[in-house]
């Protein structure tokens, strides 16, 4: 049984909502959702330009500070902005993250530096910025930090990048652990997008490329799920079915219990035994 049922919402009219990452891609979308139900917003982006047009353009009680999410005193300055305009925030969404690059190679340490900085530092400042003031409202609120798929199942290829949102899985939930065993209101969520047309999806010619989702159809998943109460909101896309989802995490998950070798998925002696786990969990 949900014990959310009945409880006022998060994302309602007169809420506030703090988003970092706000100007574009899942962030951008999380704002102008945000704004149709009338929520008070506070956004925050390390592109100033880009963030004052977002803000410009809702139709709602905004405030927007440009910002660093790897800089901690960036993220206190953006609290102390949304609890001086508004009084309390209902709902923070990590979200800021830059993309990585493909390092076979294992070179370019300035790259893994800034990557983790910015995908699990920025993640880890805001939680230690937000947190403490979110807890003594003594009201619902809910805590949302973006994940990715690479995090869980760790394909090859960008490893810095999946390095850093592994991280910020083990974060949320030993975060949400920890919230609970306080009985505090505040809950902690990991939002996982699917595949995503963003600023950070690699598509050489500009174009939404086929079976990807748009940041909003993220966002119209999300938010059900996060008032419903989930800790992990996986989205499908238009590729991968959350039943196909479901087996490689598994598959992935055994790699350690039944000593496979490491990422055997992508191993070729195991690709058979794979892709007929796949066929037998899935049913296709």
């Amino acid at each position: 049984m949900n014990d959310r049922v009945g409880r006022p919402p998060l994302f309602g009219k007169g809420n506030v909502a703090v988003i970092t990452g706000a100007a574009s891609g899942i962030g951008r979308a999380a704002a102008e959702h945000f704004a149709t139900v009338g929520m008070r917003l506070v956004l925050f982006d390390k592109n100033e330009h880009a963030l004052a047009e977002v803000a410009s353009g809702l139709q709602a009680d905004v405030r927007h500070l440009a910002g660093d999410v790897t800089r901690f005193e960036d993220l206190e300055r953006l609290r102390d902005l949304a609890v001086n305009a508004f009084g309390n925030v209902a709902v923070l969404m990590n979200n800021a993250a830059i993309g990585g690059r493909e390092d076979d190679n294992w070179t370019g340490l300035s790259d893994w530096r800034r990557i983790i900085e910015v995908n699990l530092w920025g993640v880890v400042n805001g939680v230690h910025a937000f947190t403490g003031a979110m807890l003594l409202q003594h009201s619902r609120g809910a805590i949302i930090n973006t994940g990715s798929k690479q995090g869980i199942t760790n394909p090859p290829g960008f490893p810095a990048y999946n390095v850093a949102k592994s991280g910020v899985k083990t974060l949320t939930e030993q975060l949400a652990h920890g919230v609970r065993q306080k009985g505090a209101a505040v809950t902690a969520h990991l939002l996982v997008p699917g595949w995503t047309y963003t600023g950070m999806t690699h598509a050489p010619d500009g174009k939404q490329p086929p079976g990807t989702w748009t940041a909003e159809q993220v966002i119209d998943f999300m938010v059900p799920r996060v008032e419903a109460g989930d800790f992990y909101v996986i989205c499908p896309d238009g590729a991968v079915t959350p039943e196909l989802d479901a087996a490689r995490t598994l598959w992935g998950a055994t790699d350690m219990t039944e000593n496979r070798p490491a990422l055997s998925r992508w191993h070729p002696d195991w690709k058979k035994r794979f892709d007929d786990f796949v066929a037998k969990e899935t049913g296709e």
